[in-house]
């Protein structure tokens, strides 16, 4: 598991840099706000709306980032509002924090920013749990909001904008739908239902820390779109909690709030926060629960009785999530896997299409874009899959499909950015084997999305490199046909 963490490939080193900006990001937002003579509640607002903003705006483009970054204010202040307002009206209360939940979860349906504003609103109402923050907090609260979130963006977009140096990566949109046949509609009510439950029972274990519940629901939800997916985040949150609150009485109890060393500790929990969460949920969440753990301590309330609590508490969010999608319009991991998976066939033929053109000498033909999203897509489908790679997963036989389509899907992408890299040798030329290789890659992908036979050619080894990639992206096509069906024509994952 560290291996897989640690030594994970980074292209570019984006993680690093992911990571390390967001440390300068936050530590700077904190600092400035005790400057501004903001209390301890003041700068753990401020901090966590730096979080936010550096952590979950993910368009495409720098301008669509920015815009997101400007929005957050707008949806989270009113939110704060509402929770610091209601805080002695415990029904009114409740509701009003389903609604949210509910509303945060259906903005996932306007892809990047609907789902960065969701959060963020979220995330102020749990919050305002978290401090007790009443109205008299909300001056105090507004400024280190708006502080934090402009001083984030100022790292972001001015220090260091390292994205204006990338192509625009592309976002995939969850799979479509209209009416409840939508997953984020499904979705939106699963999650109301089960943080509803997550609160009534929480509560019933306590009244000060129900929200704990709640807040381990909601993300259980995040970055998920199948009953499969949801069900593996659930129990890696949990792994990752009881991994944290182990490593918490080491190190976060013994600290007693000690302001220093506490605070390193924190930038190097929000380090791993950035730097594992592309590829290990629950080291991300070990990460999530030390830095949690460490700002009680600074509050002064941390103790072992209160750890033991947070660990009810995320199992009874976690409980609440995996009812909800078992139980409340069920969305199939078949559904989504095979969604992704044809939008990752159909992207390898555009990809294919773009690299034939630039070769050809079209101009304007450009595949980088199209390998990017390629790239994106494959982890989606990476996500959907990992309930059948999961090692507790007793169908063997669909585990083994489901390497063996990863495999092969690797190998397609693999052969495409050969190809592209071929492609943009401007001494590459263009013949009459390319243009039919490219048609035999569409009548493949065709097959496989279509559900028809797909065509098996036998070529002879090619010795120019754009010719050699194709050929290897055709065996890789055809030989995706079996694992993705059984004999009688079933999907890869049956329901």
């Amino acid at each position: 598991m560290l291996k897989r963490v640690f030594l994970a490939p980074d292209p570019g080193r984006m993680r690093l840099r992911f990571a390390a900006r967001a440390v300068l990001g936050i530590g700077l937002a904190v600092i400035v706000c005790g400057l501004a003579g903001h209390s301890l509640v003041g700068a753990v607002t401020g901090g966590l709306a730096a979080l936010l903003a550096l952590f979950t705006v993910t368009d495409a483009t720098v301008r669509g980032q920015a815009v997101t970054t400007a929005l957050l204010p707008v949806v989270g202040l009113p939110v704060l509002a509402a929770a610091a307002g209601l805080h002695d009206h415990p029904v009114a209360r409740d509701l009003t924090f389903l609604a949210v939940i509910g509303a945060g979860v259906y903005a996932r349906r306007w892809g990047p920013r609907g789902h960065s504003l969701g959060v963020f609103a979220f995330m102020n109402f749990f919050v305002a749990q978290f401090l007790q923050a009443t109205t008299d907090h909300l001056p105090e609260l507004y400024a280190a909001v708006l502080l934090s979130v402009l001083l984030a963006a100022a790292v972001r977009f001015g220090l260091w904008c390292y994205e204006r140096r990338l192509p625009p990566a592309p976002v995939p949109a969850p799979p479509a739908g209209t009416g409840l046949d939508r997953v984020t509609t499904r979705q939106a009510v699963q999650a109301t239902t089960g943080a509803a439950f997550a609160l009534v029972v929480g509560q019933l274990i306590s009244l000060e820390r129900w929200y704990w519940a709640v807040g381990a629901t909601w993300w259980v939800f995040v970055n998920t779109t199948s009953r499969g997916e949801t069900l593996v985040r659930g129990f890696r949150r949990v792994l990752g909690t009881v991994a944290g609150i182990g490593l918490g009485l080491l190190v976060a109890v013994p600290l007693e709030g000690a302001a220093v060393p506490s605070a390193v500790i924190i930038a190097a929990c929000v380090f791993g926060i950035f730097y594992t969460a592309a590829v290990s949920y629950t080291w991300m969440m070990l990460c999530v629960t030390v830095m949690a753990e460490l700002l009680y301590g600074l509050l002064g309330v941390l103790t072992p009785g209160l750890l033991a609590l947070r660990l009810a508490e995320t199992g009874i969010g976690a409980l609440g999530a995996v009812l909800a999608v078992l139980f409340v319009l069920p969305v199939t991991t078949h559904t989504t896997t095979d969604a992704w998976i044809q939008r990752a066939l159909r992207c390898v033929h555009a990809c294919t299409a773009e690299a034939a053109a630039r070769l050809r000498g079209v101009e304007g033909a450009d595949p980088a874009p199209r390998v990017a999203e390629l790239e994106q897509l494959l982890g989606r489908v990476r996500l959907s899959v990992a309930p059948l790679m999961h090692p507790l997963n007793p169908m063997l036989g669909r585990k083994r499909r489901a390497r063996r389509v990863l495999a092969l899907l690797d190998d397609c992408a693999r052969e495409i950015r050969g190809l592209v890299a071929v492609a943009a040798d401007p001494e590459a030329s263009h013949d009459a084997r390319l243009a039919a290789a490219c048609w035999r890659v569409e009548a493949a992908v065709e097959a496989l999305t279509g559900g028809g036979a797909v065509p098996v050619t036998d070529q002879p080894p090619a010795e120019e490199p754009a010719l050699a990639h194709l050929h290897g992206l055709e065996r890789a096509l055809a030989e995706l046909a079996a694992p993705l069906r059984t004999p009688t024509g079933s999907p890869l994952v049956g329901a």
